[in-house]
């Protein structure tokens, strides 16, 4: 006599925030990694997910892609910089581990500007 077939359940997959593009563009990125006091006031945490920007306002959502492979990672804004020509954001080491090599110092990333 056969076994009954035990059914695969169907879970609902855990869904992912959406968000609205309020903006976007393409620019450098690098990556900075020293402890040190944020422009909003915490103390940086180079395995957080946030990122530097000269003008977004602290705690905005950016969407950060690496055009060459695809891989993306979303920052919170909670620092000012980076003050270098060419770069508009400065991730930390972990968000820019996340997308691509920390051995390159700086890459070309696109970027969205998120709202809920």
């Amino acid at each position: 006599m056969a076994k009954p077939v035990a059914k695969k359940s169907h879970k609902p997959k855990p869904s992912t925030p959406k968000y609205r593009v309020l903006s976007a563009g393409t620019c450098g990125a690098s990556f900075y990694n020293e402890g040190q006091m944020t422009a909003s006031g915490e103390r940086f945490n180079p395995s957080a997910m946030t990122a530097a920007h000269k003008t977004l306002p602290l705690g905005s959502k950016v969407r950060v892609i690496n055009p060459s492979s695809g891989k993306s990672v979303i920052v919170r804004i909670n620092d000012r910089g980076p003050y270098v020509g060419g770069r508009c954001l400065d991730l930390s080491e972990a968000a820019f581990d996340a997308i691509g090599n920390t051995g390159s110092g700086v890459m070309t990333v696109k970027y969205q500007v998120l709202a809920r």
